[in-house]
């Protein structure tokens, strides 16, 4: 049984249709990555699984159980938790205190002071920043803090939305080489990054959407040898 199980699903924004009978699945364990386009409604797709916005029809299953528009905190609840676009810190409040955020949910709560103490290790420049104010970290900072909380609510599946945008180069290979940490310690990865070349090396297997359909699928390796994707997505 795949842990998570999408279905046939639709989402629509208005009459605008963004996701079309998309299925895929991913395995307890496994990276996979999800490329494509702007527009190809890799985003909506995020949002969808994890309760932010409503699919029309189809059914998403984590670990068998249907979650398709369950509400969010109801599926942050059941392990699986979403990173998404753009950080969204509480930048008024600490490192500390956004990441203690991240640890609302009942069945992390009582453990979100060990928890903290990972994170940290993840990530040994927060620690040092941990009073800061969010505001004045760095971007690159920032998007610590941003995996960083997601992984205060101990997620059994961590879902990221392109946690390099906006990064210079040596910032988004630390970030990948925290993603590939957090994936040897057990945490299963869906990933949605526009930096093709990254995400397919740090994933076992990958979607390719277009138009809010999957186009390609397969092993991550064989996605890179494929022509389309090197001339699509990888500038060779």
């Amino acid at each position: 049984m795949a842990y998570l199980e999408i279905e046939n699903v639709n989402v629509s924004y208005g009459d605008v249709q963004v996701v079309n009978d998309l299925s895929l699945t991913v395995n307890e364990g496994e990276v996979v990555s999800i490329i494509g386009g702007n527009g190809a409604g890799k985003t909506t797709l995020l949002k969808t699984i994890s309760g932010l916005l409503t699919a029309s029809s189809g059914t998403i299953k984590f670990k068998g159980e249907e979650i398709q528009n369950r509400p969010p905190e109801v599926i942050v609840e059941r392990g699986l938790v979403h990173v998404p676009e753009g950080r969204r810190l509480f930048s008024l409040m600490t490192v500390a205190d956004n990441l203690d955020i991240g640890a609302y949910n009942t069945r992390a709560y009582g453990q979100r002071n060990h928890t903290i103490l990972g994170v940290y290790d993840l990530f040994p420049r927060l620690a040092e920043r941990r009073e800061q104010l969010a505001m004045t970290l760095s971007g690159g900072e920032q998007q610590m803090v941003a995996i960083g909380r997601g992984m205060m609510a101990l997620p059994g599946l961590l879902m990221l939305d392109e946690p390099s945008l906006g990064l210079a180069p040596i910032l988004v290979l630390s970030i990948f080489e925290t993603l590939r940490k957090i994936a040897d310690m057990g945490t299963t990865v869906l990933l949605v990054e526009q930096d093709v070349n990254h995400s397919l090396r740090l994933s076992d297997r990958g979607y390719v959407l277009e138009h809010g359909r999957v186009a390609l699928e397969g092993p991550a390796k064989e996605l890179m040898d494929n022509p389309h994707i090197k001339e699509a997505y990888l500038g060779m």
